[in-house]
């Protein structure tokens, strides 16, 4: 699997290490730019008013983190347009597939930005401007590449003048407006101006530039007609394949429902998710992805092992309909736990309602498979992954399960992102999120907020104080709020408003919501009033953040409004994360 992901900083190890490999591949695809632009990338990210530029670089990576491919993208945003620097793959990868995805990627991320057109260089295929044979095929191809997309070169210029006698195979201005109507000649003077002034003014006279910014005098602009595609792409008119994507990509647990208790009261059933499917499904907010299967290194990353272990193996051995419920709680001694098999179940639980069946530790493993299928998801350049999974998580801790959770998926797809950049988790479910708050407890990467009921009378009663604010590196990143036990959806707001606050001022580059509908008014395991209204509300208020989001499914239990109360919720995300 390939990734495709955005680095705008050089802050985080993976991204140092990406860099590092973006700069072997230039010198092996670039010989000629020697040191005196590769070793500058890394300030480039960081250093946009030095560079009149903030530079976006999107690499390729395969699961390993070995980059195979990269973009560099210049955005000058006072003057809305993107200048693509460099695409390249390594020389030991065949490119088509590669070359594809990351020009792709690059013009959702201009139109993300909004700007008017990708511009870019690419060499002439007219043997009067160039007479090396072998150039000419190379150039062929590329244009052909970019034609593809509808992207052609700028004519009636004098762009392509090459800049000294010696000069040989001097560019060609390749525009891409990206569905929309090429641009006027006040502004293509103005983008040609500030690429040569912010991109080669140490090289270029005054005066060269200013006979290349002259020689502009098409109103708007014209572009070269297409010689090796069939038909030219309409112009002005933009097509489907030019729109950014504005549905919410949603990954659903498709073994969610092997995992089925039967015994009465047990509420956490396979019925919520399709409830909650009922009312998304019609209303096109939603772009459908399959799960991947991701290797349990990552769950062993976040979660004990013996107690992977142990989950793995009980429910391997149970019987179909058998399940086990934790009845007696030992004190936990690492040197002398139990060994009956029903005895280490309540060394491993929190509670006496989560049982171990044959299902459990399959479905639990499938919903941690979305939740990552989602944080790749945003990797790829996503702005928003709901992963509708159960069972839920965000009450199991690092050694021990309870309150419905197994895995907590949403911690585990939170520290993967935290490899890429920081990582804001916002828990909206009623019940306190102590599981995230146990595993990132001594983190600062990883910022923890809850929104809860008050644990003196809500599970899980032993965590969610206000004073417990994280722990050595970690103090200060774990966040709770505490509520009382009747609250309206304004007062419910209020709280929001402090929380999101919190987090952008920790200024995070991924925010993972385990996202509870249990706040609802009459849910069988909350004391709130919330509506649907106040849950559209909600949701506009968090889509405002305007942060690449991944929900994760928690809890929500009054099935007769639990799909109407996440429709209204993500229509009003969708509303202001999108078209705000």
């Amino acid at each position: 699997m390939l990734i495709i992901r955005r680095i705008q900083d050089a802050t985080a190890p993976s991204d140092n290490s990406a860099i590092e490999q973006v700069k072997l591949i230039l010198k092996s695809r670039f010989p000629e730019l020697g040191n005196k632009y590769i070793p500058h990338i890394s300030e480039q990210l960081t250093d946009p008013l030095k560079y009149r530029f903030r530079t976006t670089l999107l690499v390729a990576e395969n699961r390993n983190g070995t980059v195979q491919g990269f973009s560099l993208m210049l955005h000058a945003s006072d003057l809305r347009f993107c200048f693509l620097d460099f695409i390249a793959t390594k020389k030991d990868v065949l490119s088509g597939g590669i070359g594809n995805s990351l020009y792709e990627r690059s013009r959702q991320e201009a139109l993300r930005l909004g700007v008017m057109g990708l511009f870019f260089e690419c060499l002439p295929d007219d043997p009067a401007a160039c007479g090396d044979a072998d150039k000419i095929e190379q150039n062929m191809a590329r244009l052909k590449f970019y034609e593809n997309f509808g992207a052609y070169p700028l004519i009636h210029t004098k762009y392509e003048t090459p800049i000294t006698a010696e000069d040989h195979c001097p560019p060609f201005l390749v525009c891409d407006f990206l569905g929309q109507p090429p641009v006027s000649k006040d502004s293509a003077r103005k983008i040609i101006r500030a690429i040569l002034e912010r991109k080669y003014g140490d090289i270029l006279t005054d005066n060269y530039s200013k006979q290349v910014i002259d020689s502009v005098q098409d109103d708007p602009v014209q572009l070269r007609e297409p010689r090796y595609t069939k038909a030219k792409r309409s112009i002005g008119r933009q097509t489907d394949m030019d729109k950014p994507e504005v549905r919410i990509s949603l990954v659903i647990n498709d073994k969610h429902s092997i995992h089925h208790v039967h015994d009465r009261g047990y509420v956490e059933s396979p019925v919520r998710i399709s409830t909650i499917l009922s009312e998304l499904t019609p209303f096109g907010l939603f772009k459908e992805i399959q799960p991947h299967t991701f290797s349990e290194k990552h769950i062993r990353q976040v979660h004990d092992g013996k107690y992977i272990q142990y989950f793995k193996r009980i429910c391997n051995s149970l019987p179909p309909g058998k399940s086990i419920y934790p009845y007696i709680f030992p004190v936990r001694n690492t040197h002398r736990a139990p060994t009956d098999d029903s005895v280490l179940a309540g060394y491993y639980c929190i509670d006496t309602f989560t049982p171990l069946n044959k299902n459990a530790f399959l479905a639990s493993k499938r919903a941690v498979d979305c939740a990552m299928t989602g944080a790749v998801e945003l990797l790829n350049g996503a702005w928003s992954v709901y992963a509708l999974v159960r069972p839920p998580g965000h009450h199991a801790e690092r050694k021990v399960f309870g309150g419905f959770c197994y895995f907590n998926s949403s911690a585990i797809a939170s520290n993967f992102l935290s490899k890429y950049g920081r990582v804001a988790m916002l828990d909206i479910d009623y019940h306190h999120g102590n599981g995230q708050q146990d595993i990132f407890y001594h983190r600062k990467d990883v910022l923890t907020i809850s929104i809860h009921g008050h644990p003196s009378f809500a599970y899980p009663y032993f965590a969610g104080f206000a004073e417990e604010k994280g722990e050595g590196e970690g103090l200060g990143f774990n966040v709770n709020y505490p509520l009382k036990e009747s609250i309206s959806g304004d007062e419910y707001r209020v709280v929001l408003g402090k929380a999101l606050e919190r987090i952008r001022r920790f200024n995070p580059d991924f925010l993972v919501v385990p996202f509870g509908l249990d706040t609802s008014r009459g849910d069988p395991t909350g004391t709130w009033n919330l509506t649907g209204t106040d849950f559209t509300k909600n949701g506009e208020i968090i889509g405002r953040c305007r942060i690449p989001t991944l929900f994760v499914q928690e809890g929500g239990y009054k099935n007769r409004v639990l799909g109407v109360n996440a429709r209204k919720f993500f229509q009003g995300f969708h509303a202001t994360a999108y078209y705000n």
